[in-house]
C-alpha cells in the first residue's frame, strides 16, 4: 500500500454505518417534533418502523443518549429530555453564547454580507407567515439563526451551534402556539437582521439578548 511519509496508512473510506443512520432519522424527527419531549422511546416499535434489529438500533440511540437528547431512567426507559424550565434555561444559554459570539465576529468582519442572508430568511419567514403556515416559519426561524453563525465563518464556532441545533429546533417549534400573530415573530427577526450594519455591534448584541429573553420566557410560561 501506497504511503505517505511520516503518516500511518489511512483504513478505506466506507459508507455511513447503520447506527449513524439511525441516528440521524431519530434526530430529525425529534427536531420535527415528531417525538414530543418526554416521550419514551419504545425500542420494538422504532426497530419496527426503522426496519432495523435491535443491535444496531441500541447503538444509534446510545449516539443520541450521549448527545443529552435521550435520557436513561433505571428501570423504566430510554426518554426524550423534557422541556423544563431548568433545560429551557441551560439550553438557551448555550445558544445565547454561540450566537452572540458569532455576531460579535461577524461586525469585526464584515456585516454587510451576512444582513443580506438574514433578510433573505426573514422574508422567507414572512411569506410563511402570511400564509398561515408555522412550520415554514420555524424552519425559516431556524435557516436564519444557522446563517447568523454560518456568517462568523469558525468551524469550531459552528461545530459548537449544530450540537445543540436539534435541542433549538425543538425549542422553536414550541414557540409557534406562543405568538398571536406570527407577523410579531418576523419583525423581532427583521431588526436582528437590519442591525448589521457598520458600527452596529452593540445593538444587534441586545437585539439578541432581547430576543432570548422574549422566547425564553414564552417556553417557561407554557409549562405552567
Amino acid at each position: 500500500m501506497a504511503t505517505i511519509e511520516g503518516i500511518r496508512p489511512l483504513d478505506p473510506v466506507v459508507q455511513e454505518s447503520t447506527p449513524s443512520l439511525i441516528a440521524s432519522q431519530v434526530r430529525e424527527a425529534i427536531a420535527q417534533g415528531r417525538i414530543p419531549p418526554g416521550s419514551q422511546l419504545h425500542e420494538s416499535a422504532l426497530a419496527a418502523q426503522l426496519g432495523v434489529s435491535r443491535g444496531p438500533l441500541r447503538e444509534g440511540l446510545q449516539r443520541l443518549t450521549q448527545e443529552g437528547l435521550l435520557v436513561s431512567h433505571r428501570n423504566r426507559g430510554l426518554f426524550l429530555i423534557e422541556l423544563s424550565p431548568e433545560n429551557i434555561r441551560d439550553m438557551y444559554l448555550a445558544r445565547e453564547g454561540i450566537e452572540r459570539t458569532a455576531a460579535a465576529h461577524v461586525h469585526r468582519v464584515d456585516p454587510d454580507p451576512v444582513r443580506a442572508e438574514l433578510l433573505v430568511a426573514v422574508e422567507q419567514m414572512s411569506r410563511a407567515a402570511g400564509s398561515g403556515d408555522v412550520v415554514a416559519v420555524s424552519e425559516a426561524d431556524v435557516r436564519f439563526h444557522e446563517a447568523m453563525v454560518a456568517g462568523a465563518r469558525s468551524p469550531r464556532l459552528q461545530r459548537a451551534h449544530e450540537t445543540v441545533l436539534t435541542e433549538t429546533r425543538m425549542c422553536i417549534r414550541a414557540l409557534e402556539p406562543t405568538y398571536a400573530d406570527p407577523q410579531t415573530r418576523v419583525e423581532e427577526h427583521r431588526s436582528i437582521a437590519e442591525s448589521f450594519v457598520p458600527g452596529g455591534a452593540e445593538h444587534t448584541d441586545d437585539l439578541i439578548v432581547a430576543h432570548m429573553a422574549d422566547a425564553l420566557e414564552r417556553l417557561i410560561a407554557q409549562q405552567h
